[in-house]
């Protein structure tokens, strides 16, 4: 896996708002995984075996007349991307309780440190909805709960509910480089409590949970709920995000077949989160 070949496309973007937002989450439905975004436009990448030469064509944005839209791409190894993200990558803090940081970057005063290598992973906090689900985390109670972190990505989500009191905690992501780098940050960041597993919703049959995150996209989102719903504990929780506010509409009433209520709704940007209870 470490030999493992990304394609990089570096997309011009202008106005970048709202098209930046528009084209991340269009590129995370055919398959990019990764994203680092600048003063001009965005990075995105996609693994090599997940590539062919027609992956833009369903890309709607590209042909908008409201945008203007350039790129060009080639292949990046995986070892070369510590030296990507470490140009763009800057602490960020959420509601001054939590510093998501390099291991590079200076110790924070804020009550939560997580220290993340993000590496090809997704979910170091600068995206919008990664950074609306720590909020979601700050702002209830997981203390002594069982947890489910499903597309963990770097494992930020996981390893900042141990902190804040979360007893048992599954993180799983379907791609390998995700489960090798959460593996890698949960070690960094001390966590005992997290254990993290390579594959799907196959790994949820027979599991049970409090508390489920799931940080994905509305088309994955809109399948797997139901199984979700299947592992969630009486008077549990599930957190989504991945989607657009135009979304909201769909998922709730994916998750109202289930018996599931919508309790709240955080914004950021064009992007959403949800909590659900049961």
């Amino acid at each position: 896996m470490f030999n493992q070949i990304y394609i990089g496309y570096d997309f011009i973007v202008s106005p970048l708002q709202p098209a930046t937002e528009i084209l991340i989450a269009e590129l995370g439905y055919v398959g990019f995984d990764s994203f680092v975004e600048s003063e001009k436009g965005v990075t995105a990448y996609i693994q090599k075996d997940k590539w062919n030469a027609f992956i833009l064509d369903d890309i709607n944005i590209l042909s908008s007349k409201e945008f203007e839209i350039t790129f060009e791409f080639n292949e990046i190894e995986q070892t070369n991307w510590n030296e990507e993200w470490e140009k763009n990558f800057e602490p960020i803090v959420v509601d001054n309780q939590v510093t998501v940081r390099a291991p590079f970057h200076d110790k924070p005063t804020t009550k939560y440190d997580l220290v993340i290598e993000p590496k090809m992973s997704f979910g170091t906090g600068h995206h919008e909805t990664t950074y609306m689900m720590i909020q979601h985390i700050l702002k209830n109670d997981f203390k002594n709960k069982s947890v489910l972190d499903m597309g963990c990505g770097t494992g930020v989500l996981a390893i900042l509910a141990e902190k804040v009191g979360a007893n048992e905690l599954d993180a799983i992501d379907i791609d390998n480089w995700c489960y090798v780098n959460s593996l890698e940050n949960v070690e960094r960041n001390n966590c005992e409590k997290v254990s993290v597993y390579e594959g799907d919703v196959k790994l949820l049959d027979g599991n049970n949970y409090d508390i489920i995150i799931a940080n994905i996209n509305r088309n994955i989102l809109l399948v797997d709920i139901p199984r979700y719903t299947k592992c969630l504990n009486k008077n549990g929780t599930l957190f989504l995000s991945g989607f657009y506010k135009e979304d909201i509409q769909m998922i709730e009433s994916k998750c109202n077949e289930d018996m599931l209520k919508l309790e709240e709704i955080i914004e950021r940007g064009q992007w959403v989160s949800l909590k659900f209870i049961n």
